[in-house]
């Protein structure tokens, strides 16, 4: 491609505007501030109600060694007065507990010379930290006994030695998807100081101790591999007195949480109602111990419900908690276990993220997010009133929000769609605007009509820009029950994409949306539909973010950490039973007709979607040449961005992308620069 010495000119000067744009107080969102947004992680309320204990994630700041985010330990009365630090700094707190007794908060983190993560405790009325016991390998979960003396905890076994030696002499070869260990459950005696291992022949994702302390439930797989802990967990009952481990439910596919009923008598579980489910949708009900039953005579407390079940709990042993997707939305619901049907604790258009049940007051503590806060903790109260505890960025509540609304509409076939609309900032009724639509992964995900704003989602970032942004909860999402989330497998890109088009239609003919001025983006799933509009649909679209996304189905699924994953939920055939197929559905076979020009992204370790993905299709582009194509490869990254660095270039580079051909409309013979002029000291 030419260019011309003036086009330099007004690229030097159109990234200088953008870097003020960017560099302005934070009066909206920009790239520069969006990766500095900080969210409330974990939450613990003490046993006598009168304490939380919370983590807060804090992005590195740009300037800082890259990394992951930090995360911080914080303490407040359970009124949200007097909250303090406990643990702050470049640090990593995960795993927050308090004691059993109350007098300690617990948690996992590396510090000082730890080769392992390890076990920490704090005297809730503050000082030094210190750890519990030394363990060689990570410590990845723990719970407490009922009594205090006992911690329960899941580690890896370690690397043999004679490996270890071989490794460091030079003999690193890996053994492809047999290089692993499993998580084995093991118990350490406070009081005699003294290590158990529990099991050995297989490896343990989850696990919860009974309130009597007589049972630990766990969720086992036969691997440690990411498509076991995708699929094939099972619910394992383990008698504590003997480590005797035995199946107490065979559950089918994905599988959720789960918790003791506070009499010991019940487990509920979050869990697929069959091996071809999407998600762990639904809520059941299983005795402890089992008497027999499979998991075909439980009854589903969700069936026929019209949402997706995403956490299960217990008020009191005869009544469950739980939240759920529904629609763009996230409530928490209560039932009976004789009830027929649930009710509604939170208002419908709540979406909440954690959940705590406070027997002491009749209270929840509960971390729920808006359109204009990222998760923060709220007490809501037997009443039916909320306040707001923690206020983790105060500096949003002086940023512009744009108007954010639930949008329905009905796809070409007369089902109904739900999603999320986002508007200009300051959108002039009777004018159309330039549009971004922001495609959810999964697809087994859904978008909620809250928080929605972060380095890949563009959110109000797009919206301070003048864009409408558009979040479709096409068919095969969460949020509608099992047979909707269902409706795209084996037919990928099909009708589930026609649902997008059909939103996009709905927008233009409302007469919002200029139709000359669409782009398109996402990563992961959202990354092959970019891919699937910018090459089979190329009319429809004047610019496309590919992140992370696929673009050969065939070598995609030679490729995956989660093959099994993508047989069950989204194919239901192997690649050699219709190749054909397979490969109809791929973005790489239609290139030929992209003349569209697409932005690709992709982190160089990515184990999900292999980087060869993106690869594929920016070398057929490049050689037909035939709409402008850039390839961005993400050092140390895996299936999506978590170093400031790469998140912010992430930022800026798409939404200058989609500014250059969406909103300004350049012709092809134009392309941005190459490098982002990063304002950084």
């Amino acid at each position: 491609m030419k260019f011309r010495k003036s086009f330099f000119i007004q690229l030097i000067l159109l990234l200088l505007f953008s870097v003020s744009v960017y560099s302005q107080s934070d009066t909206i969102i920009t790239p520069y501030n969006v990766v500095k947004i900080k969210s409330v992680g974990e939450v613990s309320l003490s046993p006598d109600g009168k304490l939380i204990a919370y983590t807060v994630i804090v992005p590195r700041d740009v300037n800082d060694e890259p990394g992951f985010s930090y995360r911080e330990l914080y303490v407040m009365n359970s009124d949200g007065t007097n909250q303090r630090p406990f643990v702050t700094g470049k640090v990593s707190v995960g795993n927050i507990s308090f004691s059993p007794d109350g007098k300690l908060i617990v948690f996992t983190g590396r510090f000082d010379q730890d080769k392992a993560t390890q076990v920490y405790a704090i005297p809730v009325d503050g000082g030094e930290k210190y750890k519990l016991f030394e363990w060689s390998e990570s410590i990845q979960q723990f719970k407490f006994s009922p009594d205090g003396k006992i911690i329960y905890f899941t580690a890896q076994n370690p690397v043999p030695e004679k490996v270890r030696n071989l490794t460091r002499k030079g003999f690193n070869q890996i053994i492809y998807e047999e290089d692993w260990q499993h998580i084995n459950l093991y118990k350490y005696d406070l009081e005699k100081k003294k290590s158990e291992q529990i099991t050995s022949d297989c490896t343990v994702f989850d696990f919860v101790v009974s309130n009597n302390g007589k049972y630990i439930a766990a969720a086992i797989a036969p691997r440690n591999l990411v498509d076991d802990s995708y699929m094939f967990k099972r619910i394992h009952l383990i008698d504590l007195t003997t480590n005797k481990k035995e199946l107490l439910i065979d559950n089918p596919g994905k599988l959720g949480n789960f918790e003791f009923s506070p009499d010991d008598k019940y487990l509920v579980f979050n869990s697929a109602v069959d091996i071809y489910d999407p998600a762990s949708s639904s809520m059941y009900v299983v005795e402890v111990p089992n008497k027999g039953k499979k998991f075909s005579d439980l009854r589903n407390y969700s069936d026929k419900f019209e949402g997706t079940v995403n956490w299960v709990g217990w008020k009191d042993s005869q009544t469950l908690l739980f939240t759920a997707e529904e629609g763009v939305y996230l409530p928490l619901s209560e039932q009976k276990l004789t009830d027929k049907s649930r009710k509604l604790v939170t208002p419908a258009n709540t979406v909440i993220r954690r959940v705590i049940y406070d027997k002491n007051s009749g209270n929840y503590i509960l971390v729920l997010n808006k359109f204009n806060h990222p998760n923060e903790i709220y007490l809501f109260t037997k009443k039916g009133e909320f306040k707001r505890l923690t206020n983790v960025n105060p500096w949003l509540d002086k940023v512009k929000f744009a108007r954010q609304e639930e949008v329905r509409y009905n796809a070409r076939d007369g089902l109904e769609i739900t999603g999320v609309l986002i508007y200009p900032l300051n959108y002039e009724e009777g004018k159309r605007y330039p549009l971004i639509v922001n495609v959810h992964g999964g697809p087994e995900a859904a978008d909620q009509n809250g928080w929605v704003t972060s380095y890949g989602s563009w959110g109000q970032m797009a919206a301070a820009r003048g864009y409408f942004v558009f979040m479709p909860n096409y068919r095969a999402s969460n949020g509608r029950g099992v047979e909707f989330s269902k409706m795209g497998q084996k037919d990928l890109g099909g009708k589930e994409f026609d649902d997008v088009i059909d939103g996009i239609d709905y927008l233009i003919n409302k007469g919002l949306v200029d139709k000359e001025r669409v782009g398109i983006g996402g990563g992961s799933y959202g990354g092959y539909f970019s891919a699937w509009g910018a090459t089979k649909y190329s009319d429809r679209f004047a610019a496309a973010v590919m992140f992370v996304g696929i673009s050969n189905q065939i070598s995609k699924r030679g490729t995956t950490d989660i093959p099994y994953e993508d047989y069950y939920v989204h194919w239901r055939i192997w690649s050699w039973e219709d190749f054909d197929l397979v490969w109809d559905r791929s973005p790489l076979k239609y290139a030929t007709n992209c003349k569209t020009p697409m932005l690709i992204l992709h982190g160089k370790d990515d184990p999900r979607v292999s980087v060869t993905q993106s690869m594929e299709m920016y070398r057929a582009l490049k050689i037909l040449n035939q709409a402008p194509v850039r390839l961005i490869i993400y050092p140390g990254e895996g299936h999506g961005n978590a170093r400031t660095q790469s998140r912010l270039d992430f930022a800026i580079r798409t939404m200058e992308w989609f500014d250059f051909y969406v909103k300004d409309k350049n012709s092809f013979d134009k392309i941005p620069d190459k490098y982002v002029d990063y304002k950084v000291e």
